[in-house]
Formats: C-alpha cells, sequence, structure tokens
C-alpha cells in the first residue's frame, strides 16, 4: 500500500518501529493488536531504504516518545516541504522571468572565401616539348658517316650530364674528379671545332649548331630515344629500356647502351655500381638543374637590358617555359637575331626572380608587394602558373595576419584590388572583395575604403561580416541590458 501510494506522489515517509528492541511486548492498543508479526530493526531498515524513508524507533507509543521523537521528525519534515515549495515557487518565477528576458542576437557565420586551386607543374613536359620545336637548337648529332641524326640544346644537355660540359668546354678535365667521365666523354663523342662559333654582339644572324659526331653506332641508333629521356626528366627509365630493346632486339647491345647512359648521367661519388639501377636510382645519379645556369653568361645566348643593368639568359630556355618569349625569338620580331633585348615595364629583380621560375620552377616571394610585382611580370609574358602561385602567396599571407596587423598596416588592400583586375587576376581580386567584406570593421574605417568603386561598395555592404542587422539588434540588446543593470551574456 505504501508503495502504491508512492508511486504517484512525493511526500515525506516516516517508518516507525515501536518497542521492537524490547524483550517484552508493548501493551499499546496497536502492538497488541498486532502481537504475532515482529518486525526486527534490519527489517525496518531495509523497508525505509527501499522507500527512501526515514527510520525512526519508539520504545513506547506514549506522549515523551511522540513529543521527543516523533514530533520532532515531524516539525523537520515539515520544515523541509516548506522551503522545497518556497525554492520551486523562486526557481519557477526565474524561468518565467527568463522566458521573458530580450535574448541577445545570435552572430552568422563569415561567408567563406573563395578556394584558390594551384595548378599542376609542367615544367618536364616543358622542356620535353622543346624537343620537338627544334627552336633555338645549337647542338647536331651527326653519326660517322656524317648524316645527321638529331638536334638538341647545349644548356639542357650540360644540365644534365657533366660529359656534355666537357664536349662544349663548360668544364675541363681537371674540373671533373671522376676519370670514367672524362672517358665516356673521349670515347663517345667527337666535337667538329671547325662549326664552332663565336659569341655575336649586337645583331647578327643566328650561328650554326655545334656538329657533334657520335663515334658508338649502336648507341646512335638509340639516340633520339635517349634524348627523349634526357628532356623528360630522366625520371622513366623503364620506358627507356622498353624502347631500346624493342628497336635493337638483342640483350647485348641493349646492356650496352643503357651502360652508356648510365654513365653519361653519372655524378661523381654517387652509385658507381650501375648495373641494376632502376628508376629510383637513375633520378639519384644525376640533378637535372638549369639553375646551374641561372644568371651566368656561360652558354649564354641572349642579354636582357634593364635598369641600366645586363641580365643573361638562354633562348632554348626561355621559349621553352613562356609562350611569349617562344613567339619574341621566332624569327618574326626584330629580338630573334638581336643578342641584346631591352625588358620595360618591370624591376630588376622582379625580372630575375621570373627568370629564375622559368629556369627552376619554384618562386619565393619577400613580401606581398612583390609578389604583386612577379604576378604583373607573369601576366606580361603570360606565364599563368607563376601567376597563380603568386596569387595563392599574397592570400596565404593575408589570412596569416590577425586582426590587428590588418588594422594597423601601411599596405593597402584596396590598391592590390585595383592592380589585381587590371592585370585580370579574377581570382585574386574577387578573393579581395571578399577579404574586405570579411573584416569589414576593420577596411571600412580606412581612408582607402572610400577608393572601391560603386559597384565594389555594393558588393562589399551586400557580403559584409558582421551584417548591419546583427549591429542593429547588437545596439537594442546593449540599451536593454544598460535599462535592466545586468550583466551582457553578448559582450
Amino acid at each position: 500500500m505504501i508503495k502504491k501510494a508512492l508511486n504517484h506522489c512525493s511526500i515525506p515517509v516516516i517508518i516507525s518501529a515501536i518497542g521492537a528492541r524490547k524483550n517484552l511486548p508493548c501493551t499499546c492498543p496497536l502492538c497488541t493488536s498486532d502481537r504475532g508479526s515482529c518486525v526486527t530493526t534490519s527489517e525496518g531498515l531495509q523497508l525505509a531504504k527501499e522507500f527512501g524513508a526515514t527510520y525512526l524507533e519508539l520504545h513506547a507509543l506514549n506522549d515523551f516518545y511522540i513529543q521527543k521523537y516523533f514530533g520532532g521528525v515531524l516539525e523537520y519534515f515539515m520544515i523541509q516541504s516548506l522551503n522545497q515549495k518556497s525554492s520551486e515557487k523562486m526557481k519557477k518565477r526565474k524561468k518565467n522571468q527568463k522566458r521573458h528576458r530580450v535574448q541577445p542576437p545570435q552572430l552568422e557565420q563569415p561567408e567563406k572565401l573563395p578556394i584558390l586551386k594551384g595548378e599542376a607543374s609542367h615544367y618536364d613536359s616543358d622542356l620535353h616539348n622543346l624537343l620537338f620545336c627544334c627552336q633555338c637548337t645549337d647542338v647536331a648529332f651527326y653519326s660517322e658517316d656524317f648524316s645527321k641524326v638529331m638536334e638538341a640544346h647545349k644548356v639542357i644537355l650540360c644540365s644534365v650530364s657533366q660529359v656534355f660540359m666537357l664536349l662544349f668546354n663548360v668544364k675541363s678535365p681537371a674540373d671533373v674528379h671522376d676519370s670514367s667521365i672524362v672517358r665516356t666523354a673521349q670515347s663517345l663523342f667527337a666535337v667538329d671545332t671547325g662549326a664552332g662559333f663565336p659569341v655575336p654582339h649586337g645583331s647578327a644572324e643566328p650561328s650554326p649548331p655545334a656538329r657533334v659526331i657520335v663515334k658508338d653506332s649502336v648507341f646512335c641508333s638509340c639516340l633520339l630515344d635517349i634524348l627523349h629521356f634526357i628532356y623528360s626528366g630522366a625520371c622513366q627509365w623503364e620506358r627507356l629500356e622498353e624502347d631500346i630493346k624493342k628497336k635493337l632486339k638483342d640483350s647485348e647491345k641493349t646492356e650496352h647502351v643503357l651502360e652508356k647512359v648510365k654513365c653519361i648521367l653519372k655524378t661523381p661519388g654517387k652509385l658507381n655500381n650501375l648495373r641494376d639501377g632502376s628508376s629510383h636510382q637513375i633520378k639519384q645519379l644525376y640533378n637535372t638543374s638549369l639553375r646551374l645556369f641561372f644568371n651566368t653568361p656561360v652558354l649564354a645566348d641572349v642579354i636582357f637590358t634593364i635598369q641600366g643593368a645586363t641580365v643573361p639568359a638562354h633562348r632554348a630556355v626561355l621559349v621553352a617555359r613562356c609562350e611569349v618569349m617562344a613567339a619574341m625569338f621566332n624569327g618574326n620580331y626584330l629580338e630573334a637575331n638581336s643578342v641584346l633585348v631591352p625588358v620595360y615595364g618591370v624591376s630588376k629583380d622582379t625580372f630575375l626572380s621570373f627568370l629564375e621560375y622559368l629556369y627552376t620552377d619554384s618562386c619565393c616571394p619577400a613580401s606581398i608587394l612583390q609578389a604583386m610585382s612577379l604576378l604583373i611580370c607573369a601576366e606580361m609574358y603570360q606565364v599563368m602558373r607563376l601567376q597563380h602561385i603568386c596569387e595563392l602567396y599574397i592570400i596565404t599571407q593575408l589570412q596569416s595576419m590577425p586582426s590587428r596587423e590588418l588594422a594597423t598596416t601601411s599596405l593597402s588592400i584596396v590598391s592590390l584590388l585595383k592592380k589585381a583586375k587590371f592585370h585580370n587576376s579574377d581570382c585574386l581580386s574577387t578573393w579581395l572583395l571578399h577579404f574586405i567584406a570579411t573584416n569589414y570593421l576593420i577596411f571600412s574605417q580606412k581612408p582607402e575604403f572610400q577608393d572601391l568603386s560603386v559597384e565594389e561598395r555594393n558588393f562589399v555592404e551586400m557580403h559584409r561580416w558582421p551584417s548591419n542587422m546583427y549591429l542593429k539588434q547588437l545596439a537594442e540588446y546593449r540599451n536593454y541590458i544598460h535599462s535592466q543593470k545586468c550583466h551582457c551574456a553578448v559582450m
């Protein structure tokens, strides 16, 4: 019955055991009527535990025990019950007050900035295509019967192998500390000195290519495949093996030619045992690095004049890596037959960074302004990948700036936006507009903000963060908080 009653309401329960610890039975009417069932103390405690009740033992049911024990416990429960009701009323009142209280405005998330995707490198394919276009060649390979086999470019060959450096006098035998490289150059090739040509000055007709005779007939028959392998970055060794096997159809001759190629690519002190060369090992044999010939007069056949200074370069690299340069040196322009080529519209440092990218396929601007200057140069010569690299650099640098630095920097983001638009950098200009809108509270306080066009201003106002509506709601909420003299949950 008690359990059934407790399922429907929550009331204090007192379990009383009368005369439970006395040997003599209690003579009160309540105990006399239930004399046959005696409840032990442990049973009383267990029952009280089950109900969550207070257990109380009275020796007898008389005025003394009722007043001193039972009445005291009952009074305690009455006080607790009154306190609980008072507490529930207070909670209910606060809940109602909170329900009717003005809630702080919710700040929405800013729009995600546009994502710029970088362009994959086509450095190896650019150099490989140079072999097919036959432009700016300065080397012609001949067989022993003096029939022409293939034309090539000194700077590309010398960037791959010290054997070719010896052939074209870029290095002397004393500079090479590996005698096997010298022996390979002497046994495999012979340069016709009569075909040598002096470096022209001013304007002159293009000089004839240097003639190189290939002494090994088997090697000469595979020269086209070998040059394809060299120009494509020498990273497809298995393909070269297959091509030579199909052409020669002789395992001994195939092994002979491959050993010659390994000797040509060999770098002193690296992997002397080349018999079981894999693609990974072959890639370690040498370092295809046109950086060796960047900004050096060695093998240079064109000189740029810029801001009173001269910068030597190699037509073959420029033609391979830049379509505008390829058209410029194609023969239809004055620059095709001129050694001195003036450059206007860019600084010397920017142009050197541009040439360094053409030679090495890498670029590391020192600042945002330098990256923008390089981007303008890249747009001038239509080198799109370099333009994307500069865009990504500018975006990365701006995103890493904390708000305090953005607020105090002398760098004009609006000026960057104008330049990006003028030089057809649509991705960067769109990103900069979103960047200004996302940092509206900072840029709207700067004088340069007034230089935005009407169209740009409308875009920024439409995409601004935080929105004008949020700032209005926040002002109203602040006024309410101050009027209520309580703490603000937002600010």
